[in-house]
């Protein structure tokens, strides 16, 4: 009976084991997105910037057109 049981927490540890290292691997594939998504708002922040400055130095973005 003892024996039995020591097998069955191998058997959890085992599982507990691969569940541990799935999650590892998606949380480092989550990361890894996390590090993209955060480039790409830093990149659409500094265009966003970029174009607000230069229509702010010309002439009005949202002129109302001669022929009004």
């Amino acid at each position: 009976m003892n024996e039995d049981r020591i097998i069955e927490l191998e058997i959890k540890t085992a599982y507990q084991e691969d569940l541990l290292q799935t999650l590892n691997t998606i949380v480092g594939q989550q990361q890894q997105q996390i590090d993209r998504l955060e480039a790409t708002c830093s990149l659409l922040n500094d265009r966003i910037k970029s174009l607000s400055t230069e229509g702010s130095s010309g002439e009005s973005v949202d002129e109302t057109p001669p022929h009004y």
